[in-house]
Order: structure tokens, then sequence, then C-alpha cells
């Protein structure tokens, strides 16, 4: 079925305004732009399949596709900004609300619609473990408290499709978790976190050294990411400083031309200053000679013209002056800001670092805390 284009079983449920983003594919950290203006997007209900889809389409170009499922989470990023990841598509969509009420909306339905998806899932459950009559687990005393909520529930362990071996489950947690982390960096540096829902909670795996195995993967991919970001960050701080000892060069050599500058205008005004004493010469032979009135005439005409050339070269130092003086205080101002955002973003990647560090550790703990518990369980 064509992405954007209603079929009988698929129908439009809520429509909305706004600009849409992708993710760059390269560097995954900054956005392009996948619209050239504001677009509908759309959530879609297939009854015939029972799936829920965000569709948008720009011209003949579907610039979202994205099929809902129970462990996506929308992130608000800012007052009119939020973002979803999609790992079917291997990308990450972004929206730009014209206000903070459409977001609020637009995230209402999200919310909903999630909601939905889970209540599928939970009934299609409940109907596979009435239909093989299998008999509801007892919790013993001496099982874990996951084993024994899970008891209690009469909640089952999700079974590995044959045809998808755990290892690519586990690799599609590591890649879901990546895009979580990468979220969350870009909502701490932009001052503002808001998550719809929450997050899924993991399945137990069937073997818990895999399990652990899985999770070591993730936390050393996750600080190996934190490294490369605060590395780049320090290379970018650099950077601002030899722009901003340059902006000083530049600036110095400024000064010294407005310094010359000056130095002329001085020595046009010496010269000025002699012309007028000569004509002053001349006017006094003008007086006793009347013969010599041309030449009189013709000092007066030079006088002139060298008058309207100072006041030419006046005006011309003084735009040059004024936009020499203009240009080097953006430059200084704009490379004196850039170098302090650097700094803050240095060190707001270092706050950020030591708390994952901190939450890793602590998530360490409680793996380790649950691979007793299990390995307790099996052995009893």
């Amino acid at each position: 079925m064509t992405a954007g284009k209603e079929t009988m079983g698929e129908q439009p449920i809520f429509t909305c305004k706004a600009h849409v983003f992708h993710i760059d594919p390269k560097t995954k950290r900054s956005w392009m732009s996948a619209s050239s203006a504001a677009v509908s997007v759309s959530f879609f209900y297939d009854s015939s399949r029972n799936l829920y889809r965000i569709i948008s389409v720009e011209g003949t170009k579907a610039v979202i596709n994205s099929t809902i499922t129970a462990n996506m989470t929308f992130t608000k990023t800012s007052q009119k900004f939020g973002q979803w990841s999609d790992v079917r598509a291997n990308t990450v969509y972004g929206l730009g609300f014209a206000s903070e009420a459409e977001l609020g909306k637009f995230i209402e339905k999200f919310q909903e619609v999630k909601e939905a998806i889970q209540a599928q899932q939970c009934g299609a459950t409940a109907k596979t473990t009435n239909g093989s009559g299998a008999a509801t687990p007892v919790a013993s005393a001496t099982a874990s408290p996951l084993l024994a909520a899970r008891a209690t529930t009469g909640e089952e362990p999700p079974a590995l499709s044959p045809a998808q071996p755990k290892v690519e489950n586990d690799e599609m947690m590591v890649h879901q978790r990546a895009h979580s982390v990468s979220s969350t960096l870009q909502t701490v540096s932009q001052g503002g976190y808001a998550t719809v829902g929450r997050a899924p909670r993991a399945a137990p795996a069937a073997a818990p050294a895999d399990a652990s195995d899985s999770a070591e993967q993730l936390m050393r991919y996750e600080n190996d990411r934190l490294k490369l970001a605060l590395a780049q960050s320090s290379a970018n701080a650099k950077k601002w400083e030899v722009e901003l000892a340059t902006l000083k060069s530049n600036n110095l050599r400024l000064t010294a031309a407005l310094q010359e500058s000056t130095a002329n205008v001085d020595e046009w005004k010496r010269q000025l200053h002699q012309y007028r004493e000569e004509v002053a010469r001349a006017r006094h032979y003008a007086t006793g000679k009347g013969g010599e009135a041309n030449e009189v005439d013709q000092l007066r005409q030079r006088v002139a013209q060298l008058e309207a050339e100072l006041a030419q070269k006046n005006e011309e130092l003084l735009q040059i002056t004024k936009s020499k003086k203009s240009e080097q205080d953006e430059e200084a101002k704009l490379a004196q800001s850039q170098l302090e955002l650097a700094l803050a973003a240095q060190d707001g990647q270092r706050q950020v670092m030591h708390a994952i560090n901190e939450q890793l550790a602590r998530q360490i703990t409680e793996l380790t805390t649950i691979h007793r518990e299990i390995s307790t369980a099996l052995q009893t």
C-alpha cells in the first residue's frame, strides 16, 4: 500500500500541521529539513491489519511513513519541537509546530494510539494463554521479585520467533537504546526534557549469561559515544580559540590602518593651509597689480578644487572608519559568543557523561542482583 493514500481498510483519525525533519544519517547529531514548509501530518488506522501509522506527504514525496509500535517513545525537546525514533525505518523523525498547544495535541494522540496498541497486545496475549490451556504459574517463596510478579499477574515471557534468533533481538534492543541515549543528550543540551509514556520493560532472557553480555555491550557502546562527543567538543573549543586569536590579529591590523589614515588626513590639512597662504599672497599681489587678476582667479579655482577634494577624502575616511569599526566589533562579539557556547556545551557534556556513568553503574548493580536471583531460582 502506497504511503499517504487511503484505502478501504486505512482511514485518518487525526491530522495536524508541522515542519518535518529527519536526523542526518551520517552524523546522527544534526537535523535535515524534509519539508519545505508546514505539511499535514496524519495518524492512520488500518482495520484490516490492525496497524497504526503516521504519514505525511509533500507533493508526491512521502516525508513520513512510520508504523507505530508499543515500544516507541515520543520526546518533547523544546516548547514547539518533538521527535521519535523508528527502528524499522532506521531514522529519527522530528516535528516543529507553530505553537506549544498543537504539540500538546500531537503528544496526546501519540500516547492514545500507543496505549491502544498496548491494550491490543495484552488482549492477544490473554487469548493465546487461555486458548493453550496453560496453568497459571505459582510463585514460590524462593523466587525473585521479578519472577514472582510475573507469576502473580499470569504474564508469560514473550517467545522468540523461529525465523528471528535471539541474537537479532539483542541487536535490536542495543540499537533502540542507542537512539534513546542520543535523544536524551540532545534534550539535555537544549535545556528541556519531556517523554511521552514510559520506556518498555525488557523481557527476561532465556539465558542470564546472554542478557548480561548484551547489557555490557550496550554500556560499552554508550560510554564510547560519550567519550567521542566530549572529544569533539574539546576540538571545537580549540578551534574557536584559534579563530578568536585570528580576529584579534585582524583587529591590530585594522587599528594600524586607521592610524595611517589619520596621519594622511593631517598631511592633507597641512597642504590646505599652505594653499590658503598662497591664496592670501596672490590676493595681496592682485591688489597692487590689476594685470595679474587672471592668475588670482586661477589660484582661487585651484583652492576651491583642493578644498572639494579634501572634503571628499574626509567623507571617505569617515565611512571607512565606521565600517571597519562595526565589522571589527561584530566579529569580536561573534567569536566571543561562539567560544562561550562551545565551552558551555563542553561543560554540559561532561556533566551528562558523569551522570550517565553513574546511571550505568547502578544498572550494572541491578543486573548483577537480578542475575543472582535468577540463578538461585534456577538452582532451586
